[in-house]
């Protein structure tokens, strides 16, 4: 997801933790604003034939948001992941210790080339791990439950490739965790012990 590691510095290793698993490990730089261009550059949807690509096109939806504009919201049911054509996409997320969206914690922010919300196209009932708002007016693609239903109804076989592409990005996200987890213990670890840095 583009992150940037210096947005991080000042809110210590929980939030930098929350930042890596939002971290898009599978962004491609691109300035498409075609759709056709946006999606075959997608690593969901990367490899598929032209005409496999013009179906996902008539299925995805396209939505243009205002820069202050909410994308979703913390907490709220998650219907599928987005895809940004354009513009930026702040991710912040609220420590629960405060009601005040004022006061929640910056993430990530994303660009033209990014994908987020993936986890919510296989999750039943999950929801939104963090608030995703347009910092600029911003061009998306959604492609949601009801769309990935609709490919494996109409279209088996390529709702394999993409069910196997996605679970490529959910094992790469939770490796890449699982490795910056064991690296926040190592650094808790060694600066409890005695003559640690």
């Amino acid at each position: 997801m583009g992150a940037r590691p210096d947005a991080f510095s000042t809110h210590g290793a929980s939030a930098f933790m929350v930042s890596y698993i939002w971290e898009n490990f599978f962004r491609k730089d691109s300035s498409a604003t075609d759709h056709d261009r946006a999606l075959s550059e997608n690593y969901l949807f990367k490899g598929l034939s032209k005409s496999e690509i013009s179906f996902i096109k008539s299925l995805v939806h396209h939505r243009v948001y205002k820069a202050g504009e909410s994308i979703f919201r913390q907490g709220e049911l998650g219907i599928g992941m987005y895809i940004i054509i354009a513009g930026n996409i702040s991710f912040s997320v609220e420590d629960g210790s405060s009601p005040d969206p004022q006061k929640a914690r910056y993430i990530t922010r994303l660009s033209a080339g990014d994908f987020f919300g993936e986890i919510a196209l296989v999750e039943q009932a999950g929801r939104r791990t963090a608030t995703a708002t347009a910092t600029s007016e911003c061009s998306l693609l959604g492609f949601f439950k009801p769309d990935l239903a609709e490919v494996i109804e109409r279209n088996p076989r390529l709702a394999v490739k993409i069910l196997n592409r996605l679970g490529e990005v959910l094992a790469r996200r939770l490796k890449e965790t699982t490795s910056r987890l064991t690296e926040i213990k190592q650094e808790r670890k060694d600066t409890e012990t005695p003559g640690g840095n």
